[in-house]
């Protein structure tokens, strides 16, 4: 199958639909043979995938891709492990689409978790979440319409093909997962029909998608979390979590990329953190009161402070205290993951009722990871900021509405 497609988009939205409705109806044993087969495939093909990513690359670089997104589109043994790993971990997590039972008023009767229908994703490099994000629809009965971007055109061919290829050999209807044109615009009236959108990549990107789309839509954050700098906390302990937060694979979805300090921070921990940063190649910003006190620092712009960097860089300023500090982070963080390093009590209990974050960190890394980042440790695909449609992770839960089935006895309820 081409990685562009050419059928109608009308015939491709109804035989997605389709194609989920009998997915939804699929035991779970059926889905998880499907994601397991998938996990295998992956392994088995590994090489003819890197084959593929690399003519991307070499055709990015030609075209002069931005650094940060062929860091995104170069895959790696590393990388695809990983994946591998999470769809084993997706076959023995429990069946989402089982029924609980609720109690009302009257009656008797029970909640069920539904799929959503049909899931777009609008991504820009990242040939692998593709992978990902099939396994989650097929794990949550949900059918699934796909648009990459030309970078990673020979890369998407390849992924898309061998998902096709798990289809045909399960029991699971091949239509459920459909590829939409590489045009961009093209492509945004195929998802006007699509229950959910999902955009992936740089800002603007995510952006762009957000303010054409014409359905509900899903947008991941990476970057600009914010941590508070405690004057009773150590540098060290400073250093662990920017540190620790940077680690991604590629990206650093929850980096810790803006720092705020007390005024009462002595400079001999600054310098020394700042020390231990510049040693594992990290550029040093701070606002125009830092700067002026350490012109070694890069001044850092207005619009930084609301902005991701995306990179080992740090910005770092001085706020009045913790009250600012938050009044600060609430205007300025994407807000999907902000952190306090403190030794108060009562600074944590302050900053945890006052910050308005999906998550708070506190005296705790927010390093993100897909394996273990979802609801009780379960698969995560990405995280999404306090203003998001859905705050915090994206789950399996995400990607599932709730429908209530009420049974009565043929009675008439009365008012109160």
């Amino acid at each position: 199958m081409d990685a562009s497609s050419t059928a109608d988009p009308a015939t491709t939205l109804h035989q997605i639909r389709r194609a989920a409705t009998t997915l939804g109806k699929a035991d779970s044993q059926t889905r998880n043979q499907a994601i397991q087969r998938l996990a295998e495939a992956l392994r088995e093909h590994q090489n003819e995938l890197l084959e593929a990513n690399t003519l991307d690359l070499e055709m990015s670089r030609e075209l002069a891709v931005p650094s940060i997104v062929l860091n995104w589109l170069k895959l790696t043994p590393e990388r695809l492990s990983r994946v591998g790993a999470i769809l084993d971990q997706l076959v023995h997590l429990p069946d989402p689409l089982v029924s609980r039972p609720t109690v009302l008023p009257a009656a008797q009767g029970y909640a069920r978790a539904t799929p959503l229908g049909i899931v777009g994703f609008v991504y820009e490099a990242f040939p692998e979440l593709p992978l990902l994000l099939a396994a989650m629809c097929w794990k949550t009965g949900n059918g699934l319409l796909l648009q990459g971007d030309m970078a990673s055109r020979n890369s998407n061919q390849f992924v898309v093909e061998l998902l096709q290829q798990i289809l045909s050999q399960t029991k699971l209807p091949e239509a459920c997962v459909q590829v939409s044109s590489s045009d961009l615009n093209q492509g945004m009236q195929n998802l006007a029909a699509v229950d959910l959108v999902i955009p992936y990549g740089r800002p603007r990107f995510i952006q762009q998608i957000h303010q054409q789309a014409k359905v509900p839509t899903l947008c991941p954050t990476i970057g600009n979390c914010y941590l508070y700098w405690s004057e009773s906390c150590n540098s060290e302990q400073a250093r662990c979590l920017i540190l620790d937060s940077h680690i991604g694979c590629p990206e650093a979805i929850n980096a810790i990329e803006k720092v705020l300090i007390p005024p009462s921070l002595k400079t001999s921990r600054l310098t020394l953190l700042w020390g231990a940063l510049k040693e594992q190649g990290f550029e040093l910003r701070g606002d125009a009161e830092m700067v002026a006190e350490f012109p070694d620092l890069t001044l850092a712009t207005k619009e930084e402070w609301h902005q991701p960097y995306l990179q080992k860089t740090v910005a770092f300023r001085r706020v009045a205290d913790l009250d600012h500090a938050v009044q600060w982070i609430n205007l300025h963080s994407h807000g999907q993951a902000d952190c306090l390093a403190t030794e108060s009590y009562a600074e944590s209990r302050q900053f945890a009722l006052s910050i308005q974050s999906a998550t708070t960190y506190i005296n705790a890394s927010p390093r993100f990871s897909r394996q273990c980042g979802g609801p009780q440790g379960t698969v995560a695909f990405g995280t999404c900021s306090r203003r998001s449609l859905y705050p915090g992770v994206i789950s399996l839960q995400t990607l599932l509405a709730t429908k209530q089935i009420i049974q009565g006895d043929g009675g008439v309820g009365t008012s109160p």
